[in-house]
């Protein structure tokens, strides 16, 4: 079983225009957290400061004790999946995953192998040579899923990648990464705006406020009887809207 590594923002800060935010959280190794909050509360930035798409600008973000500072995304040991999938239109099911390999599509036996094992891992044996516009919205999802497993990375962030799919494909794809993360417990941060999503998958949660880290801690305690009270009235008995 691989492991995943910690993930920690130390004291950091950031403005996107008139926006501060001050994030300061540290996400257990080899745990499923989910990141939730009320829009522009900071998730997707979060991400893309642990990602390295954007740079703090104050504070530091460690992975697995070591600080990123000066490190592109690609230098990092992170893979991200975002809501559009980012899959190629004019390339393959193969081709798409095998960028997870190698950006050139240089692929050696090994890399072949590993794209191969895959795609049958998410379920899409016998549709390799198939187009993204071939494919369900699930299945371009699960292409998107294969293409982390072949780059091997032990953190894994989810941009609300499901948010899109009905309530039942959201459920097979939460269902898959549930299963991988138990074959190989990465340490993933999970953005969602669904309780539900959260309670099936998640060991830890931290919910974010106003561009700060409002409250973190066990998944069962912010669904039991001593959720704080912030993430209660986020809430609200219900799943709040997109």
């Amino acid at each position: 079983m691989r492991t995943g590594l910690s993930v920690t923002l130390e004291k950091v800060t950031f403005r996107y225009g008139e926006t501060a935010f001050f994030l300061d959280a540290g996400f257990e190794p080899g745990a499923v957290t989910a990141v939730m909050g009320p829009s522009g509360s900071g998730k997707t930035t979060l991400l893309n400061l642990v990602a390295g798409f954007e740079d703090p600008g104050s504070g530091r973000v460690l992975i697995g004790g070591e600080d990123m500072a000066g490190r592109a995304p690609a230098e990092r040991p992170v893979s991200m999946i975002f809501q559009e999938n980012n899959l190629f239109g004019h390339l393959t099911v193969a081709m798409n995953v095998g960028l997870g390999r190698s950006p050139s599509l240089k692929l050696d036996m090994r890399d072949r192998e590993a794209v191969t094992a895959a795609i049958a891992r998410v379920g899409l044996a016998g549709k390799e040579k198939r187009l993204p516009r071939e494919l369900s919205g699930g299945e371009r999802q699960r292409v998107a899923i294969a293409r982390v497993l072949v780059r091997e990375r032990p953190v894994l962030l989810l941009d609300e990648p499901f948010a899109a799919l009905g309530p039942a494909l959201r459920a097979d794809m939460l269902g898959l990464i549930g299963e991988l993360h138990a074959e190989r417990a990465m340490t993933v941060l999970f953005v969602t705006h669904h309780p539900e999503d959260a309670r099936r998958i998640a060991q830890n949660v931290v919910f974010l406020s106003d561009g700060r880290v409002e409250s973190s801690g066990k998944a069962a305690d912010f669904f039991g009887n001593s959720a704080p009270r912030a993430f209660r009235d986020y809430v609200g008995g219900t799943s709040p809207a997109r």
